[in-house]
Formats: C-alpha cells, structure tokens, sequence
C-alpha cells in the first residue's frame, strides 16, 4: 500500500502541487484563484484530444439511438444476443462509448490533489514538496482576487459549480434526437433526463461541504468542457457544410 501511495505523491500529487505554486508565483497578483483556473485550463488544454474524443462519441451514440432501440427491442429478452449486437453496432459504427468518460478520469487525479492541498488549508510544511527550482512563496494568501478565500467553503461558487454542470447536461443532450409523437422514452433515456437535474444537485452539496478551490476548479474545468463541446460541433457542423456545398 505504501508503494502506491509514494507513486501517487510523486507522479500526481507533488507535479501538481509544484505547478500551482509556480503558477502563483508567476502570474500577475499571485493569486492562487488565478493559479487554480490556469493550471485547470492547461490540463484540459493538454487533454484536449482525449475531451474531442468523448464529444464526438457522445454525438455518434446520440446518431445511433434509433438502431440501438432497434437492437433492444429486437433482443428484448436475450441480453447475450443484445450485447454482441450492440458490440457489433459500436464497432461498425467506430465509437467507443467509455471515451465520453475519459476527461473525468483526468480531472480526477486534480481533484483529489486540491482537495489534499485546501481542505486544511495551505501550511508552511507542505512547502517542502517543492521541487529545488520551484521558489516558495513569502506570504501563503488562499485569496481570491481578494474576495474569497479557497481554503474555505463558498456557498456561491457551489451554487456557479451546479449552475456549471446543468449547463453541461443540456447542452449534450440536446445533440439527441427527439422521440417520435408517442413514443415512450427508454431507460436509458429516463436515467439521462434524471441525472440532468439529479447531479448538478450533488455537485452543489459537494462543492459547499469543501474547499472553495474544488468549486472554483469545477466551474473552471466544466466551462472549458462547455466551450470545447461548442467548438467541436460547430467546426464538424462547418465541415459538413462545405462538404455538402462541394458536392
């Protein structure tokens, strides 16, 4: 058990830690707020191809829906038969739908690092983590632009945080396809529409039990899951078009 955790320290804790000092050593103001949305942006910067991947994974399951209705009802009662077809379907069809969920196994590993770094707030003896070419900051201030302070809770930045992740929600599922006049929602499609306004609601009681820097991280990181989501589509949207307007 030890092992693991030395590697956790080395290769996740610690470079992260070290990169939120330097950011806030670096940037104008040293403000570790700043800090925190510069080294959240830079990871999903970074990780930008394997969130590309996820959007356009949940885009072609949104375009399958109907054949994947098609292939439950079909094998309504025989799962063996229903799961290689759905294998089959994904397959063909060149999607893997555990990719939506890769940009939440990186943010992960961050979270759990700024949780460690603000829950007690932040004290002189984490300092000694420092690599040698990291200089420790004079004055340890957890301020927000003066206004809040990371190292404790924000009912505010929890209420942006839920705000955040309802906004992410609707905007993917919005990509789907509408049901037919009639027609009953699946299981699936139920759980969705749930969890819409189920997890957001959990993601404010989260973020106002903690740290604000784990609210401020959230909204940091669904913001740029917003824009990316946008981006994406809009240039495939584009693409398509001009495609279309070649032909």
């Amino acid at each position: 058990m030890d092992f693991f955790v030395s590697l956790y320290h080395i290769f996740l804790q610690q470079p992260i830690f070290n990169a939120l000092v330097f950011l806030a050593q670096t940037i104008p103001g040293k403000d570790f707020g700043v800090a925190v949305i510069v080294l959240t942006l830079l990871v999903r910067g970074v990780s930008y191809p394997l969130g590309a991947q996820g959007v356009r994974a949940q885009k072609k399951l949104a375009e399958l829906q109907p054949k994947i209705k098609e292939i439950q009802e079909k094998y309504k009662n025989k799962r063996e038969e229903q799961s290689k077809a759905m294998l089959e379907l994904y397959r063909t069809a060149k999607v893997n739908p555990f990719s939506m969920f890769l940009p939440l196994l990186i943010q992960l590993p961050i979270f759990i690092v700024l949780y460690q770094t603000f829950s007690h707030g932040i004290q002189a003896d984490q300092l000694s983590a420092l690599y040698p070419f990291v200089a420790a900051p004079e004055n340890i201030d957890p301020m927000f632009l003066n206004l809040v302070n990371l190292n404790e809770r924000s009912y505010v930045f929890a209420f942006l945080a839920g705000v955040f992740q309802f906004a992410q929600f609707k905007q993917s599922s919005g990509a789907k396809p509408k049901r037919k006049k009639g027609e009953k929602p699946d299981m699936a499609s139920l759980m969705q529409s749930q969890m819409t306004y189920i997890f957001p609601v959990v993601i404010v009681w989260i973020a106002a039990s903690m740290p604000a820097a784990f609210a401020l991280y959230w909204v940091s990181s669904t913001a740029f899951s917003l824009w990316q989501h946008w981006f994406i589509t809009k240039r495939e949207r584009y693409v398509e078009q001009r495609a279309i307007a070649n032909n």
